[in-house]
């Protein structure tokens, strides 16, 4: 499948948004049996680098949607597998997580199955990204070593294997909050731990920030958002646009 086999929809940001059929390719590499993903491209010509982005732990929602596009409006054509296309979050969220900290399981032949559908699309110069939130941080943690020609964990909790994990990676920039109590000097931890090994690497932890700091407005059931307010996981517009603005440069460096 082909970008121009499937519905494009302009958006205000001038992208293109289609949604996609991963099966094929997931089946190719023990992925999920029902695999879709958001596409979203840039206005204009291309090829472009492509990303792809891995969702946070409460699905492919509008959020994460806008992070695609957002992404996109910055020159990057980014695809967005839909780690939960078999069955909701409800039935598929613990299987993921347990994936996502073990290094095995369907999500990983899913994330592999967009990297492919970058690699072998015409609109793509071959130079591939990943970049993840929450859940999907911890992913492209896990797939450092995995073909990605660059990284972006957000908020990301390590690997239990932090050095192996590092050894050889791809360059990363990641981003931390200072308030995301959770992931407690996981920063400095990875900063150490890529320095040790020897890959390029930008990482940063903001102060003021908390969990899922990047989204652009609460995530998630609504009857968890007082509970979030209170635990710091909101929004840091202030924080996001300078993470924005280092990923956007590393990227431009590493994948243009």
């Amino acid at each position: 499948m082909v970008v121009a086999d499937v519905l494009e929809v302009t958006t205000e940001r001038e992208t293109h948004m289609s949604e996609i059929d991963l099966t094929d390719l997931a089946a190719r590499h023990d992925g999920s049996l029902n695999l879709h993903g958001y596409l979203a491209r840039p206005s204009g010509e291309g090829p472009w680098p492509g990303v792809v982005m891995v969702h946070e732990a409460f699905g492919l929602d509008d959020v994460m949607r806008r992070q695609a596009d957002r992404l996109a409006s910055a020159g990057f054509l980014t695809l967005a597998p839909d780690l939960f296309s078999a069955g909701g979050a409800r039935r598929c969220l613990v299987s993921t997580m347990r994936a996502m900290l073990s290094g095995k399981g369907r999500a990983y032949g899913d994330i592999e199955a967009a990297r492919q559908w970058l690699s072998g699309s015409s609109d793509c110069t071959g130079k591939i990204g990943v970049i993840g939130f929450c859940m999907g941080g911890g992913f492209a943690l896990m797939t450092l070593r995995t073909g990605f020609d660059a990284a972006a964990p957000n908020y990301g909790v390590l690997p239990r294997h932090l050095d192996a994990a590092v050894a050889g990676a791809c360059p990363v920039v990641a981003s931390y909050g200072g308030k995301d109590f959770a992931l407690r000097n996981a920063a400095a931890k990875l900063e150490s731990a890529l320095t040790r090994a020897g890959v390029v690497h930008d990482v940063k932890e903001y102060p003021t920030a908390g969990h899922t700091f990047l989204n652009d407005a609460l995530a998630g059931p609504k009857v968890m958002r007082p509970l979030m307010k209170v635990t710091g996981m909101v929004p840091d517009p202030e924080a996001a646009a300078d993470a924005w603005t280092r990923i956007d440069g590393f990227f431009g460096e590493h994948l243009g």
